[in-house]
């Protein structure tokens, strides 16, 4: 208790700050050592492309998505999803590149929202600037969108060789890939109406797939 004392004595007549500064680290080290638990906390701090930081305890581990934007999500689905059975009469090529007929789209969406604790919570979105769109591809840019925390993107119907719908149930290897090589705290995927597959980025850069999606 005196070895306290004289640190705050140092303090306050501000003699030698740097040596009670040194003295508080090492009467704090010793109280830890001293007990049989050490409670470790650690914070994250992130920093959006439009320069707002998000402050969490916790890296998040579950999405929430308010029905609205889940519901706004579907719609844009499902627009772009048109067309996947009326490809039989185009081959690969003329798929791939949108030279034939209509046919269906991927799309991508900016994500807009927050981290409390261990949850981050989907506000919105918005179209990602210059989108281009393919058959099996989307490109776009997110720069400057306002509570930025990640991307969504669409998975639509593809048909097999009887004309039924294949579809691509969770992020690919390409999606987490990419996901993997930025720094964004969430990617999803709508792979079908009210079907959504996300990855969220833990402490270090791990990633959590698929992470809990819960729909409020």
């Amino acid at each position: 208790m005196s070895h306290i004392y004289r640190i705050f004595e140092d303090l306050t007549h501000g003699r030698g700050r740097r040596r009670a500064l040194a003295r508080l680290w090492g009467a704090l080290v010793a109280g830890c050592s001293a007990s049989a638990t050490v409670l470790v906390v650690s914070t994250v701090l992130r920093v959006s492309e439009s320069g707002a930081a998000v402050f969490t305890r916790q890296a998040p581990d579950a999405v929430v998505i308010p029905a609205a934007v889940r519901d706004s999500m579907n719609r844009l689905f499902l627009a772009n999803n048109r067309h996947w059975d009326e490809v039989s009469d185009m081959n690969q090529l003329e798929q791939m590149l949108g030279t034939g007929g209509p046919t269906q789209l991927e799309y991508l969406g900016c994500l807009q929202g927050r981290v409390e604790r261990d949850t981050l919570h989907v506000t919105g979105w918005t179209e990602a600037a210059d989108l281009k769109q393919g058959q099996f591809w989307a490109d776009g840019t997110c720069d400057g969108v306002k509570d930025y925390v990640g991307t969504w993107h669409t998975h639509p119907f593809r048909a097999d060789v009887r004309g039924r719908a294949t579809k691509e149930r969770a992020l690919s290897e390409t999606d987490l890939h990419t996901f993997r090589q930025g720094d964004d705290a969430v990617a999803l995927a709508v792979w079908d109406v009210d079907s959504l597959d996300a990855a969220v980025r833990a402490p270090g850069g791990r990633i959590l797939h698929p992470a809990p999606v819960r729909i409020d």
